[in-house]
């Protein structure tokens, strides 16, 4: 391995130890309390350091989204492509790719759910903003063609698609950030996955077209 070599591998390990330390500091402080100099003393550099990486915590917090919303992606993207599965059963997997995604990395999902919210992120570049816009775009955009054939196919009732995805979207961040709230206060009351699994089965009974 050349020099030019090792020394890419060694700022891209130093770039993923940068984000793993803002992913346990915004966990625990939140983005408004974090500060970058909080991330340098977990990670054990200087602050200057950081600044060669990320131009500030706001970027560093949404690149963590967009490793969210990429993984998120993959999985949703597997259920799409599977031909064997009915409209029915990938509105079904959809639900169960968000809730692997949770458990998979619950901060990914929190970055997700509350980045719109914070209005210094749209201090961020262009570029980063439109590369999250595009990814957060292209996950929706499954939801939809999945409804919209299913219209096609005389299962679902004809609306819109992008109300659709509007709404199973809300319904499970919604879900998990109430769940999560209530575990918080009693950590025996974990009733996640059952909550989610009745309100989807709720959504698919309610988009279904009536046979006679």
């Amino acid at each position: 391995m050349g020099t030019r070599e090792r020394r890419e591998r060694e700022r891209e390990n130093r770039r993923s130890q940068i984000l793993n330390a803002a992913k346990e500091i915004f966990m625990s402080k939140g983005l408004r309390a974090a500060t970058m100099e909080d991330i340098a003393r977990k990670v054990e550099l200087s602050p200057g350091t950081i600044y060669t990486y990320f131009k500030n915590k706001e970027e560093l917090y949404v690149v963590l989204n967009l490793i969210g919303l990429q993984y998120l992606y993959k999985q949703i993207e597997k259920v799409y492509k599977n031909r064997k599965l009915s409209v029915e059963a990938k509105l079904i997997k959809f639900k169960d790719a968000m809730y692997q995604t949770f458990r998979h990395d619950p901060l990914l999902l929190r970055v997700i759910f509350h980045v719109q919210l914070e209005d210094s992120l749209f201090t961020l570049n262009k570029a980063l903003l439109e590369q999250l816009n595009h990814l957060a775009k292209r996950t929706m955009n499954l939801f939809v063609d999945t409804y919209e054939e299913g219209v096609r196919q005389g299962k679902f009732k004809k609306d819109q698609g992008i109300v659709l995805s509007d709404i199973i979207w809300a319904t499970f961040t919604g879900l998990v950030l109430w769940e999560e709230a209530k575990r918080k206060i009693d950590p025996r009351k974990n009733f996640l996955k059952p909550t989610l699994d009745s309100a989807f089965d709720i959504l698919i009974r309610g988009i279904k077209r009536n046979r006679r």
